[in-house]
């Protein structure tokens, strides 16, 4: 007996192709309970999403309304059924739809719009996920030939179909491109490759068996087609990802090599979408090193073969073991904070740091994401300085907008001319000043033409200034409060 006939004697013999077919064909198509379990499944996708939680999410697994349309699409594809795959593929592209612009109209009406963990999970799909959908394809194409009904809903769960497609609307609802192509990309594989999957389990367990060998043929290479333009992206992802986990952990042994015991690595982040990838981290350290910056920044190209651009924040503590662990927690509680009121204390907390001041003196805007201060006197440092500073806090507090006014008491800069130009950094300076303390500059000095280009280019830069009196060189003086700033 050849291998083809007990093939056929030990497992196609028992199949009932006909009770297979009617199953699929009945539970394949669109019906208003297959609706009403679309509607349903992307309503508790959406909420385990955005909540996040996983367990709500196997909840909306478990309903798994789209898995019935594309093995129906599949077991069309095996028999050549172009009524089947036309039902199937109807039913499914009516889901998909449904599923996605409610996703869209929730996510538009809802407060919360962040991007959590099981969104960002559904984002990056690699060639793993490939594996998952072909590997759960095969169990539940043999499962329902071989009537283990129960065994679809374990396949369900590894699959998840409809969380990419409720992600799928957060994208287009939030207009994040990267999450939409992610998510799309990501229900694309499970689909086609449940389908294709389940139609060669089909042409193995004998439905189909009145093709012809040239429709098996195009059959197998669209499944090998389908697979390898799927298996590009998916491994370049996957590729990507295996760096990320590789240079991440050099990144930390390079940093923790140059930063000896008991130094402390407190926070890490590492931005690999930028050319050069943008390195930032914080070390807790007894000893400053005025060279890490740019030493590290040789040794991780060398080790990474990348452009790199990297940062170190030294916060310096005492050399006792004990303050050392507790200011990495007091870091670590500083960097994590889920929470929006968590945030914006540690950006209050930030600047009043920056600033030099209570956290009491910050003024908070919480509806427009607005941080302002006034810092504290530092005896010799410039205006140019303040400002400086001013951007530190801008970086050091994300997501918001910083306003730190430099100290009533600040020396103005000098006026500059080079060559009958004013230097235009001078100019900047002073506008930023006048802005942030909503005070007039006067220009005194020099000759009235001077006056007048030095009080025009403050006013061009956001500033208020007007010209005042003649004699001696150029130079700048606060207007009195109650002057209306105006240009002569």
């Amino acid at each position: 007996m050849s291998l083809q006939q007990r093939w056929n004697a030990w497992f196609i013999r028992g199949v009932d192709h006909d009770a297979v077919l009617r199953h699929i064909t009945e539970d394949s198509g669109w019906s208003g309970r297959y609706a009403f379990l679309i509607v349903i499944s992307a309503a508790i996708s959406l909420l385990g999403l955005l909540m996040p939680s996983v367990a709500v999410l196997i909840g909306a697994m478990l309903l798994s309304p789209l898995m019935m349309p594309i093995i129906g699409l599949g077991f069309g594809i095996a028999t050549v059924d172009p009524r089947e795959m036309r039902r199937s593929a109807t039913a499914l592209v009516a889901g998909s739809v449904i599923a996605v612009a409610l996703s869209v109209l929730f996510v538009s009406l809802s407060p919360i719009q962040t991007i959590t963990s099981e969104i960002a999970g559904r984002t990056r799909p690699t060639l793993f996920d490939l594996l998952v959908a072909l590997l759960s394809a095969v169990a539940g194409a043999y499962a329902l030939i071989r009537g283990r009904g129960g065994t679809v809903v374990g396949v369900a769960i590894a699959i998840a179909l409809m969380p990419p497609l409720v992600v799928v609307g957060f994208g287009i609802a939030t207009l994040n491109w990267t999450v939409f192509a992610g998510a799309l990309l990501l229900f694309l594989t499970n689909a086609i490759t449940i389908a294709l999957t389940a139609a060669m389990v089909a042409r193995v367990y004998g439905f189909g068996s009145h093709l012809s060998p040239q429709h098996t043929g195009w059959q197998l290479v669209l499944f090998i087609v389908a697979v390898g333009l799927l298996s590009l992206p998916l491994g370049s992802a996957l590729r990507q990802i295996a760096f990320e986990s590789v240079a991440r952990r050099q990144v930390r042994e390079t940093i923790s090599e140059r930063f000896a015991n008991p130094s402390r690595l407190s926070q890490l982040e590492i931005d690999y979408s930028t050319d050069p990838i943008r390195i930032r981290a914080v070390v807790l350290t007894p000893t400053l090193d005025a060279k890490a910056d740019a030493i590290l920044a040789a040794d991780l190209r060398k080790r990474l073969a990348r452009p790199i651009d990297v940062h170190v924040d030294q916060v310096r503590v005492s050399p006792d073991g004990g303050s050392v662990e507790a200011a990495q927690i007091a870091q670590a509680s500083r960097a994590t904070g889920p929470t929006d009121s968590e945030r914006q204390q540690h950006a209050v907390a930030d600047l009043a740091l920056i600033a030099g001041v209570d956290q009491a003196a910050v003024t908070i805007d919480s509806v427009n994401q607005r941080l302002s201060a006034t810092a504290a006197p530092l005896p010799g440092l410039p205006l140019a300085g303040y400002r400086a500073l001013e951007t530190r806090a801008a970086r050091a507090t994300a997501k918001w907008s910083v306003t730190l006014a430099p100290p009533a008491n600040a020396p103005l800069p000098a006026v500059a001319v080079v060559e009958g130009v004013v230097d235009g950094g001078m100019l900047d300076t002073a506008a930023w000043a006048s802005d942030r303390l909503k005070r007039p500059l006067l220009v005194d000095g020099g000759t009235f033409a001077q006056r007048r280009a030095v009080a025009d280019g403050i006013a061009s830069r956001g500033g208020a200034a007007r010209t005042g009196v003649p004699g001696g060189r150029l130079r700048l003086r606060w207007d009195e409060p109650a002057v209306i700033a105006r240009t002569d």
